[in-house]
């Protein structure tokens, strides 16, 4: 799936640059791949920014170029708020990527109600696969997820062309019966009034002393 971003073609370079850019709402980027010359890029930042976090990697560039690219890597400012610098590589819809997808469970566990707890394991999954079959997230449906029972890598709803690259009976999630919690020990407190005894005997020696 392809999300439309327009961008810029940007000819001026350097930090002091770069600095500007942001503080205008875009993100510097750069664009390479398929051995044709890297293109500098002005990205609006907002957009950018809903795309990744929407779990987004396959662009299609419009505006000063039409091109159709995957998010390869992003560089994030210090707290994780926003988007320093993006690098894109060309794609097209037929060609073979490697990306990291978001797991996330869906709907509801009949072993919780049976007394078990859903272990989440597997967050992310490497694949391989078409780029313009790239899903943004998988859904990992736990709706027949008993007491004892798992979902593995290769039970997951994948596009047609992706291949997991970990093993297929990688556990996503299962539901385990959880371990009773030995009841502690009772420590053995030490005498509460030794100390202040001790102390009152001292005081009452030293008076007999004066």
């Amino acid at each position: 799936m392809f999300e439309q971003l327009k961008v810029q073609v940007r000819s001026d370079f350097g930090t002091q640059r770069c600095t500007r850019l942001r503080r205008a709402g875009l993100v510097p980027a750069v664009l390479y791949g398929q051995k044709k010359p890297n293109v500098h890029l002005a990205v609006p930042a907002h957009e950018l920014e809903a795309i990744v976090r929407h779990g987004g990697r396959m662009v299609r560039l419009t505006g000063d170029i039409e091109e159709e690219a995957l998010i390869k890597e992003v560089q994030w400012d210090t707290w994780g708020v926003h988007i320093l610098h993006v690098d894109f590589t060309r794609v097209s819809a037929k060609d073979r990527v490697r990306v990291t997808v978001p797991l996330h469970l869906r709907g509801e566990a009949p072993g919780s109600r049976e007394g078990g707890v859903v272990e989440h394991l597997l967050h992310t999954l490497e694949l391989e696969c078409e780029a313009g079959e790239v899903p943004e997230e998988i859904h990992v449906v736990i709706n027949e997820l008993h007491v004892g029972g798992a979902i593995t890598v290769g039970q997951l709803p994948l596009p047609k062309s992706a291949v997991p690259l970990v093993d297929k009976d990688t556990v996503v999630a299962r539901c385990v019966v959880p371990a009773e919690v030995p009841e502690a020990e009772e420590a053995v407190a030490a005498p509460a009034e030794k100390e202040p005894e001790l102390i009152r005997r001292r005081e009452k020696e030293e008076e007999e002393e004066e």
